[in-house]
């Protein structure tokens, strides 16, 4: 889902400092990587342990699991570097990728409470968590999506990202969508991951579309499937972030309903659609 990132980006390519030249290039201001390569949210590696900073350039680390009791290692990261983030460099990430600084909003809340500590390098992935375990009739990589796909003998495919059961709009659609486009079907693909309070569980919300599909989709029009992302309610720019996994993962189109990926009233109702008219975006191919 995430290529072509292969690691977790260092403090300047997240903040957007430097020259000029090199901020064009700085993921969180301008949705572009060192490598010029679009991206539109950092993906870091944060820890409150300032003891990370001894760590030596090429040194190997576990990266534990959170959501499994006596958190067993997920990943292991090679450190490029490490970095102490100030209040400024907080205060530029958070405002360009969520829109505003606000605790309140659970995506900063959540960033600024994984500490100041940066840890650069690639990432070897050893496992997926719980997931496979827990969504065994759900959960898919990429590559495995794609591989559903082409099975299916669909070339042209519709996303459709959702962290709740879907209702009679989303149904619609959907089935707006397969028909305007003329496309082969949709993957309805949800987030598994950790939600905000008051959102429905993964094993409800998964229920309840099956049962939808099995009801009210014609047969060979839907494949069902979900990974293991959290959300981060940045709105817009995890709009684009949604748009370039799915596009990873094999779908043409990804379809971007009203405040997509939003919480509260921190974002316009179509914010999330008019990014993809960005120039910083419109180059990629990306969708909507």
């Amino acid at each position: 889902f995430f290529h072509p990132d292969d690691g977790i980006r260092d403090a300047q390519e997240s903040r957007g400092l430097g020259d000029v030249y090199k901020r064009q290039l700085r993921v969180s201001r301008e949705m572009l990587t060192m490598d010029n390569l679009f991206w539109p949210v950092p993906i870091v590696n944060l820890t409150t342990d300032a003891n990370a900073l001894d760590y030596t350039h090429g040194e190997e680390i576990a990266l534990k699991d959170p959501n499994i009791e006596g958190n067993p290692v997920i990943a292991i990261q090679r450190v490029d570097n490490v970095e102490k983030l100030s209040d400024e460099d907080i205060n530029i990430i958070v405002t360009n990728v969520f829109g505003t600084n606000d605790d309140n909003h659970p995506g900063v809340k959540t960033f600024k409470e994984q500490g100041r500590y940066i840890i650069s390098g690639s990432i070897e992935v050893l496992n997926y968590s719980y997931f496979p375990s827990d969504f065994p009739d759900t959960f898919a990589t990429a590559p495995q999506i794609r591989e559903m796909l082409t099975k299916a003998g669909w070339s042209k495919t519709v996303a459709f990202q959702t962290r709740n059961p879907m209702h009679r709009a989303h149904e619609e659609l959907c089935k707006m969508a397969l028909d305007r486009l003329e496309a082969d079907g949709v993957l309805i693909h949800m987030t598994l991951g950790k939600l905000k309070e008051g959102d429905i569980p993964g094993d409800v919300r998964d229920s309840a579309i099956r049962k939808m599909v099995e009801i009210y989709f014609p047969e060979n029009t839907a494949i069902i499937s979900g990974f293991g992302f959290d959300m981060m309610y940045a709105g817009p720019r995890e709009a684009l972030l949604h748009a370039v996994f799915r596009q990873n993962a094999g779908c043409t189109h990804l379809i971007v309903g009203r405040d997509h990926a939003g919480v509260g009233d921190y974002y316009e109702p179509f914010g999330a659609q008019d990014i993809f008219d960005q120039d910083a975006v419109s180059y990629t191919h990306l969708r909507a």
